[in-house]
């Protein structure tokens, strides 16, 4: 059924059920002659006459009493399911993808989430853990979470993490057999632990910074992984020096498995943010959970992030 059929029929159960133009065409929001036209139409289109016109009232004719006992609980049911519709749209609901890497869902999302679904049953969280720049749009996500340093400029961002700080450590028992570095020109004399890019496949090359200088040193080592929990089991087992976030390795710093050093190398830097195309039209349940995780520092303390246990 085209859309001018359906204004077509609903004009005419107004019409029957109002028993007048006047009224019908003042509650259409249309003028008389219009829905006149409009009723003419379709009694032309469905070849018999549908209403009876006096001078004083309108009624229905043996046609459009028929038509009538279909037409009232046919449109009945679909004024009943926009209404349900847009009582959905008020109320929290659907389902919310978001692709993150792994350290942003568990120190950035989960956290939030794990007290913000309780609330609301009825909204539903996948999150796809994976350290490569997913494209939201053609992955049909909802919104990711990176680095502000890496998103795109058509997006919309909101931030929902504190700073960030990379971390270069190793084992007491290594730094013990060499000298301890204090440039990066010094990485050279060291075995160095490489992390391997899933997006790319090359190495990473370690981003450092002092005093506005930034140098990106591309390390060397006997160990390279695709994942940071073995970088530091790696480090803390003698294998040389990883270059991961503070937060990740906040244990080993406290108990002393892990040493860290050129910590002036490492300042802080923008944290996650959670971004989303900018011609999204957001639904109340995807609002909701923005604001949720939106990052809002207290008053007076630091920026650096929390270390994890």
């Amino acid at each position: 059924m085209r859309c001018e059929e359906l204004v077509d029929l609903n004009a005419f159960l107004t019409v029957a059920e109002e028993q007048s133009f006047t009224r019908a065409a003042a509650k259409l929001g249309t003028s008389q002659s219009s829905l006149s036209h409009t009723i003419r139409r379709l009694e032309t289109k469905l070849g018999v006459r549908l209403l009876t016109r006096t001078t004083r009232s309108v009624a229905p004719t043996e046609a459009g009493e028929r038509l009538l006992g279909t037409l009232r609980p046919a449109l009945g049911s679909i004024g009943a399911e926009l209404a349900s519709l847009s009582e959905l749209r008020e109320k929290p609901a659907g389902t919310i993808r978001i692709t993150t890497s792994e350290h942003a869902a568990r120190t950035v999302l989960w956290p939030v989430l794990k007290t913000f679904l309780p609330d609301y049953p009825d909204i539903h969280v996948e999150l796809s853990l994976d350290s490569s720049l997913t494209d939201i749009v053609t992955e049909r996500f909802d919104a990711g979470v990176r680095l502000g340093e890496a998103l795109a400029k058509d997006m919309v961002a909101v931030r929902v993490g504190p700073d960030l700080r990379m971390a270069v450590v190793g084992s007491s028992e290594y730094l013990a057999t060499r000298p301890v570095p204090r440039t990066p020109h010094d990485l050279a004399a060291h075995k160095c632990i490489n992390l391997r890019l899933l997006s790319g496949g090359g190495f990473y090359a370690w981003e450092l910074e002092k005093d506005e200088r930034e140098v990106r040193v591309r390390v060397d080592g006997q160990l390279a992984f695709n994942n940071v929990n073995m970088i530091v089991s790696a480090a803390e087992a003698g294998f040389g020096l990883g270059f991961v976030m503070e937060d990740q390795v906040g244990t080993q710093l406290a108990n002393g498995s892990l040493v860290r050093v050129m910590q002036e190398w490492c300042p802080p830097f923008p944290g996650y943010h959670l971004y989303y195309p900018s011609r999204r039209q957001p639904s109340a349940a995807f609002g909701l959970l923005v604001e949720a995780l939106r990052y809002r520092p207290f008053a007076g303390t630091s920026r650096q992030p929390r270390l994890a246990p």
